[in-house]
């Protein structure tokens, strides 16, 4: 069956350009002009995806987000803007973006970026609390106003990566380098630490979410 997919755009001529596309790649897909339209559609249809601008007349793209996931709706969600920088990225990612895509940008990589939130739709874990990873880089913080970049050795950024995608992965690393990150997050999230898996490697755990 194909993916449903959820286009909200107040620019007429992309959205019908995105609608196009994506129906060339196999998606059925509906379209809305604006936040308000598209609170409408998902009261009566389930999608399996959107694809969200950020920057829209009415309500925004980013409260619009926001508002969603407050009411529990876990529908991954590939987030369009004009807007550069690591802020704006961690302003989307941070109210619950599963990815983010900067305009001018090609049907390619959009699609490719779609179908990634999707397969992992069911497999990703929320990043843990005070941590962000935006723009190919981690910040310490919870939002775009608060996060500052989190100072990582190039061993030390791929292994926390490792360890977050998703949160529980086992991770091999040097047990130096294991050390240097466990140390750094110790000293910045006191809800991290890196324990040792005999044998294996090493495991994230947030003690938030331990029982």
């Amino acid at each position: 069956m194909n993916k449903t997919i959820l286009v909200i755009d107040d620019d007429d001529v992309l959205n019908h350009a995105i609608a196009h596309g994506l129906r060339n790649e196999g998606f059925d897909v509906i379209s809305a002009l604006s936040a308000e339209d598209a609170t409408q559609v998902l009261a009566r249809i389930r999608v399996d995806g959107i694809i969200l601008d950020r920057m829209m007349t009415g309500i925004d793209g980013l409260t619009f987000l926001q508002d969603l996931r407050n009411g529990g709706d876990t529908t991954p969600v590939l987030m369009l803007t004009a807007m550069t920088g690591a802020e704006n990225s961690i302003a989307g990612l941070s109210v619950g973006a599963n990815d983010y895509l900067g305009k001018p940008f090609q049907l390619r990589e959009l699609v490719l970026r779609l179908n990634n939130i999707l397969k992992n739709a069911q497999t990703v874990t929320k990043m843990p609390s005070g941590l962000i990873f935006a723009d190919n880089e981690f910040f310490i913080g919870t939002n775009a106003k608060n996060a500052r970049i989190f100072m990582l050795s190039g061993e030390e950024k791929k292994l926390l990566q490792m360890l977050t995608s998703p949160v529980g992965n086992i991770a091999p690393a040097s047990p130096m380098v294991a050390k240097r990150l466990r140390m750094k997050l110790n000293d910045v999230l006191s809800n991290l630490d890196i324990i040792t898996v005999r044998g294996q490697g090493y495991k994230l755990i947030d003690q938030t979410t331990r029982k």
